[in-house]
Parts: C-alpha cells; sequence; structure tokens
C-alpha cells in the first residue's frame, strides 16, 4: 500500500510540475502576442503615412503638369514607388 502512495505522489508532483510549466508559457505567449500585434499597428501606421505622402506628392506634381497633358516621368516614378511593397 506504501508504494502505490509514493507513487502516487510522485505522479502528483509531476502533474504540478507540468501545469507549471504550461502557466508560465502561456504568459510567455501572451507577452509574444503583445509584441506581435505592436508591430502591426506600426508597419499599418507606416504604410498609412506612406500612402498619404505619396498621395500629396502625386497631387503637387499633377498641377504642375495639368496644362500639357503629357505624362511626366515624375509621376510614372511616384506611381512605381507606389506599387512597391513597403520595406
Amino acid at each position: 500500500m506504501f508504494g502505490a502512495i509514493s507513487n502516487e505522489e510522485a505522479w502528483q508532483a509531476r502533474v504540478n510540475e507540468m501545469e507549471a510549466k504550461v502557466a508560465a508559457a502561456q504568459i510567455e505567449s501572451l507577452k509574444e502576442n503583445v509584441k506581435i500585434v505592436e508591430k502591426v499597428v506600426k508597419k499599418t501606421e507606416y504604410i498609412k503615412t506612406r500612402g498619404q505622402d505619396i498621395t500629396k506628392y502625386v497631387d503637387r506634381e499633377v498641377v504642375k503638369y495639368d496644362n500639357t497633358c503629357v505624362i511626366p516621368q515624375e509621376f510614372i516614378k511616384a506611381h512605381n514607388m507606389a506599387a512597391e511593397a513597403p520595406k
């Protein structure tokens, strides 16, 4: 009977140890999730800002060439920059 009781205590100790490890892993996971969300928010803000800057640039350049109806190289360059993937 003593052997069964000590065996059960050993298993309970191991279960408690694993539960503590799982709890620690969950806390670490939450910290990493916060970091990922912050990174996504920063990236989204960067993309919005970049888009606004390009829109302002295009609007400024279109006014210069509106009367001639020729597609300027600056506009083509701005269009190509807008089509590039963010870095």
